[in-house]
């Protein structure tokens, strides 16, 4: 019995990796790039989007916005006037807590691929779930918040070690907690030594450029493939 849940979890992340590489040609032929961001829910990947939309000026940016329930973040991204598509896991997919490559494949139709450069990818709020699943992405950014303590990289080492940038935001509260932000800083070394690393506050500003630029850079690199 235990072999043959192995068996049949090998069999769906298989099954996975070729929708992925199926998304990633479209994406291939559209010229389009694509950042599947992720953290756990409450760490700012929206406001980190927002802030970075506003500036990228000369970028066109489409978002893919990934829920259980609901289009409350994806209205917050309308606001700015650039493409967004609302994927829910609930009902269509029974609520699940990621978004994966098949889910990705369903929204592609409603995504205006020949309008836009960087396709953003906000997944469902997890630490855990969503970083097991490739949707076809050129890169992986998560956001980690300084609210969520300083050993989230030893307890979910697998989101951390995925990503080629990791954001640590809301350092605006860093003088109201008790947070040692060297500390967790060791902890992702620890766990990803090659991954970048940013400080950011959505509400002061702080880090939000260079956010900017790093999503700026993932398109710059595709254009130049």
């Amino acid at each position: 019995m235990h072999r043959t849940k192995i068996r049949v979890a090998e069999d769906a992340l298989d099954a996975n990796q070729t929708i992925a590489r199926a998304n990633r040609e479209d994406f291939d032929r559209a010229g389009v790039a694509v950042v599947n961001l992720m953290s756990a829910p409450g760490a700012g990947k929206t406001t980190l989007l927002e802030r970075a939309i506003e500036g990228l000026d000369g970028l066109r940016v489409g978002v893919l916005e990934g829920d259980v329930q609901g289009s409350i973040d994806a209205d917050r991204i309308a606001h700015l006037h650039v493409p967004v598509t609302q994927l829910n896991t609930d009902p269509g997919f029974g609520g699940e807590c990621h978004l994966d490559a098949n889910m990705v494949r369903s929204a592609l139709p409603e995504v205006p691929l020949a309008e836009i450069d960087l396709l953003a990818i906000e997944n469902v709020g997890n630490l855990v779930c969503p970083a097991e699943f490739r949707v076809g992405e050129d890169a992986r950014a998560m956001v980690c918040a300084v609210t969520e303590g300083e050993d989230k990289p030893l307890k979910y080492p697998l989101m951390f070690r995925t990503c080629e940038l990791i954001v640590v935001n809301k350092t605006d509260l860093l003088p109201h907690l008790e947070f040692d932000l060297d500390r967790l800083l060791a902890n992702i070394e620890t766990v990803n030594p090659t991954a970048e690393v940013l400080t950011t506050s959505a509400r002061s500003g702080e880090g939000v450029e260079a956010w900017r630029e790093w999503l700026a850079g993932v398109a710059g690199r595709r254009a130049a493939a």
